[in-house]
Formats: C-alpha cells, structure tokens, sequence
C-alpha cells in the first residue's frame, strides 16, 4: 500500500503538490479592480489558470490580456452572460480538455484568499476526498465581520441544502471556493446544473447522486470594499424551490430508484401514517364541530397513534440519511474503470 508522502516524511509539501496538474478557473464579471491582484498570489505550483470572461461588460477579458504577463493564464470568453455556473463550467471543459488532474474555482473579486489554496487541494491528492470547499463559519471570531443579514441567510440555505444534497456534514453550501477531482467533473451532467446563483448548491446535489466524498475547508470570511452580486433576501425564495425539487429527485434516487432498504419503508410507512392521521383526525373534529358533540375519546387515540408513529418513522429515517453520508472517495475507481473499459473496446476490435 502507497503511503502518503506527507506523513513519512519522503517530499515537501512543494514537491507533493507539483506531481499533480492543478488549474485554476477564475469567473470574471465586474472584477477588474481586483482580478490581477488575486492573480498574482496564485502560487507557482498552480499549472494553469483560466480566466472566463463573462460577457463582462468591463471587456475583463482584453483587461487581463492587456495587463497580465503570468504565462498560465488563458482568457476563454462567452458570448453572452451565463451566471457563475455557466463561466465555472466552461472553465472546468477547458481544464478537462487540456488534462488537469485537479480543478479549483476562485472568484476574481478578492474575498477568497489564493494562498489557502493547498489546503483544498491536499484532501484530494491524498485520496480523502472527490471535493472540497470553503466555509467561513469554523471560527466564531471572524463570523462577527460578516453582514447579519449573510448570517442568517447562510444558514437558512445550509439547512435546505442539507436536505437537498445529503451532506449533513458540511456547512456554507453558496460559498465558491471550491476544489474538484478531474475524473469527478469530467462525469458532471453540465447541461443539467443550474448557471446561476444556486450552481454550488446544484453541483453538490449532483456530486450527491453520484455519491462523491465532499469535505469542508476552514476559511475567514474577507469583505473589504468589493460589491457582491448575491442578494441572499432576492434569491432565498427561488433557492427554496429549487431545494424542494432536489430534495424529492434525491429521495427517490437514493432510497427507490437505486437501493431498497428499511429506511424506504420507514419513509413510505411514516408519511402514510401522518398523512392518515391528518386526515382521519380533521374530518372527525370537524364532524364533531357541525354536529355540536365531543369526539369520542377511541377517535382521539386513533389519530394520536397513527400521528406520533409516522413522526417516529420518519425521524428514524432522517437518522438513518444522516448516517449515509458517502465516505469512500469515488475518483480512486475511475481509472480502474477507465482501464477496464479500454481493454473491452480492443478486445471487440
């Protein structure tokens, strides 16, 4: 078994890193007073980084062509505004085409720092994860520096995305600094994740489906005099019904479509019986109601049962989701799949 060399001892961070093709995909919208600073604080064992211009209305694509010398750098331009996601993904087809093995996303506006960079990448390279990505929430300290408004809406989006995606164990879902597995991004269904705000969110549910390992990334929270586009008071109904829509693709994925387990039947059983209890119970209240009499007590233990059995079903299947988080990294099988494939393709020749 191949030990990680950074345990042993037997290279330097430097060294461990440089084996591996790492891009970098720099979304640029509106970002020209900050892009070339973030940049320059890339390290050198980046191996190439792409600048998607946007359609931005500031040409920050001719902008860092005309004033950035980094020879890694590659400006790929849209003709029409995508949104975030559209820009992430044409910079992730680019990478991909060109054979990087790891992909990390960094905004052009300054909030995320290039130099924590080794840290989203290192959980991949080790085989620990398939995707990594930042949360500002791990110190309380710097939370303080964050707009309440950012506070609350943050975890009001990371409660429905837990529910939505199936990462119980991660927090911040919206934030953008991210890191992906080549092999893992190559197999993403990029016609069907959403372009706009709720692309990060998107892209876990989709990592969910196909069960890849996502681990959080400690990071503070930067705000200086840059503008974000995000209103999380604007987007935070039409992400609700998103989630809503995602939640009900993964439940029937995971519990119907793929596996059969306990927990289906929990699902199904709990919500029949809440649904009857409801049920039965409104219509004898309000029998009783027009007829002017008690309900009879039977009636009342009726709908009380069947109430609190569905509830406890239903919990013990949400403690049995919270425990399936995925846990083996999925891009370690990739090349034996890939190896596989390839001999049956000559094989059939």
């Amino acid at each position: 078994m191949k030990r990680d060399p950074l345990l042993t001892g037997g290279a330097s961070m430097e060294q461990y890193l440089d084996e591996h093709r790492i891009a970098v995909v720099i979304p640029s919208y509106k970002v020209t007073e900050h892009i070339l600073s973030v940049i320059d604080r890339i390290c050198n064992l980046v191996w190439r980084i792409y600048v998607v211009d946007d359609a931005c209305p500031l040409a920050s694509g001719n902008f860092v062509e005309a004033h950035c010398k980094d020879p890694r750098v590659t400006v790929v331009r849209h003709a029409q505004n995508r949104g975030v996601g559209g820009a992430v993904m044409t910079g992730y087809r680019a990478a991909i085409a060109d054979g990087a093995t790891i992909i990390v996303k960094v905004d052009g506006d300054g909030q995320m720092d290039p130099e924590l960079l080794p840290e989203f990448v290192l959980p991949i390279i080790s085989g620990e994860a398939d995707y990594t990505k930042g949360n500002r929430f791990y110190d309380l300290a710097n939370i303080g520096r964050m707009p309440p408004v950012r506070i609350m809406g943050n975890a009001a989006l990371s409660l429905m995305a837990k529910l939505s995606t199936g990462y119980w164990d991660i927090f911040d879902p919206t934030n953008g600094y991210t890191a992906i597995h080549a092999d893992v991004a190559r197999r993403l269904p990029f016609d069907r994740i959403s372009e706009r705000y709720f692309f990060e969110t998107d892209l876990l549910f989709r990592l969910g489906t196909y069960r890849a390992v996502v681990v959080d990334i400690p990071m503070d929270a930067v705000y200086g005099d840059e503008v974000s586009n995000l209103k999380v008071s604007k987007i935070i109904g039409e992400f609700m019904m998103k989630h809503i829509r995602n939640f009900g693709k993964r439940i029937f994925y995971s519990y119907f479509l793929r596996d059969l387990s306990l927990a289906s039947i929990e699902l199904v059983v709990g919500v029949l019986a809440l649904l009857f209890s409801i049920l039965f119970g409104g219509y004898h209240w309000m029998l009783s109601t027009r007829q002017e009499v008690g309900t009879p007590v039977g009636t009342i233990m009726i709908a009380a049962l069947t109430f609190l059995t569905g509830l406890q079903l239903i919990l013990a299947f949400f403690g049995f989701d919270i425990a399936n988080i995925p846990k083996r990294p999925i891009h370690r099988h990739f090349p034996v799949m890939q190896r596989l494939k390839s001999k049956r393709e000559v094989s059939n020749v």
